[in-house]
């Protein structure tokens, strides 16, 4: 995606392309890499050194707002945001910290809880946690 693209698409969901929201954009939607806050703060001042973190954190609730990302929470200290908002689920390296897509699986649910009265189901998440089979056997 070109930065117009990028400034469109933010257009499109009633979002303002301020510089620092098209370079967060830009970080999201050009790598398309599960990133958290953090990783996403550095990457764009190593290039424009000028993006707080509050606007980090302002800018990611917003685009979940729109439902332009979506949030992936692996644990409650760890929390990445998914620029693919189509169902899918994810493996997550509790070693190296990296979450990746699961390709290609659609896991299917034998029976659901019964819901709350007046509550649909939103989504359904799958997080697989993995470690390295060497690190595995000697625990």
């Amino acid at each position: 995606m070109q930065r117009g693209e990028i400034a469109e698409l933010l257009r499109e969901h009633g979002i303002a392309p301020t510089h620092q929201r098209l370079e967060i954009a830009r970080v999201l939607f050009m790598r398309r890499e599960h990133l958290c806050a953090d990783q996403l703060l550095s990457i764009v001042n190593a290039r424009f050194s000028e993006v707080s973190k509050a606007t980090v954190y302002n800018t990611l609730r917003r685009f979940l707002e729109k439902k332009l990302i979506r949030e992936v929470i692996v644990d409650p200290d760890r929390v990445f945001y998914d620029p693919n908002t189509t169902p899918h689920h994810h493996f997550y390296n509790v070693v190296s910290g990296e979450l990746t897509d699961i390709r290609g699986y659609h896991p299917q649910l034998m029976g659901m809880p019964d819901l709350p009265e007046g509550m649909d189901a939103d989504s359904i998440d799958v997080i697989v946690r993995i470690r390295p089979r060497e690190m595995a056997a000697a625990m």
